[in-house]
């Protein structure tokens, strides 16, 4: 077109080749998962199994469980997998309305998210679960007149909502740099937002994890720390494009 610009049939267009890509890149991801799905749930299932009284084991309730927990192991999995593909299509898409320089984010980006989201989940895994899991296990069978007995479908899905919520949370900083980039947001902006932030962190934690306080606690402490991350982030990164702003003459001028 005239004008460089493409026309809304050229994006969908666009849009569909790269989540074709991106889907077949999950799909590779998830052969490769599946055929190990069974380690992996092992694997996934540490924490739980630590914290069960002795003699505990997870079970299943029916009899298709324990196939379509193995098949949402490798799901799960092949998305982390599949992740930096994922991600470089996303970019892909939109870095045709990008400028030059901020083109040359684009390996930053998804080493940058694809790093914060595994450090997110690793948090999550290796800090949180045992904790959680414990103080539930022994909150429900402290009584000592209820046996615990975990399907392994109920822990599963428990667990990759907890994983994704931290992966997502651990994002924080990257969501700022670019809002800052664009001009978006600023650090004053953000500092002054403070507050708000810490209610949003109380309530993203109440909804993502399970109705006790160290859960929430545990996910709200990470956000509030990375939303002052993210306000070192903005001051860095976004002060140039907000003082070059400031020194462009008003138009018509």
């Amino acid at each position: 077109m005239a004008d460089g610009q493409l026309p809304f049939t050229a994006h969908l267009e666009e849009l569909r080749k790269r989540l074709m890509i991106a889907g077949i890149s999950w799909i590779v991801a998830f052969i490769a998962c599946y055929s190990v799905s069974e380690r992996l749930f092992q694997f996934v299932a540490g924490p739980v199994r630590a914290a069960l009284p002795e003699g505990s084991s997870l079970v299943f309730i029916t009899a298709t469980e324990p196939f379509f927990t193995y098949v949402k192991v490798g799901a799960v999995a092949a998305v982390l997998l599949a992740l930096p593909v994922i991600l470089w299509q996303l970019w892909a898409f939109v870095a045709p309305g990008l400028y030059a320089h901020e083109k040359k984010l684009a390996i930053p980006f998804v080493f940058f998210s694809c790093l914060c989201f595994a450090a997110g989940t690793y948090f999550g895994f290796v800090f949180v679960f045992p904790t959680i899991f414990t103080f539930l296990i022994k909150y429900g069978t402290g009584s000592g007149e209820i046996a615990a007995m975990l399907s392994m479908g109920g822990y599963l899905s428990l667990s990759s909502k907890l994983l994704f919520a931290f992966g997502m949370v651990f994002e924080l900083p990257i969501v700022i740099f670019f809002l800052a980039r664009m001009g978006v947001v600023d650090h004053l902006w953000l500092a002054k937002n403070r507050k708000y932030a810490l209610l949003m962190a109380f309530v993203v934690g109440a909804v993502l994890t399970p109705p006790d306080i160290f859960s929430q606690t545990a996910l709200a402490l990470p956000f509030i720390i990375l939303y002052e991350v993210g306000i070192v982030v903005a001051r860095l990164f976004g002060k140039k494009k907000v003082a070059e702003a400031e020194e462009e003459p008003p138009a018509g001028g």
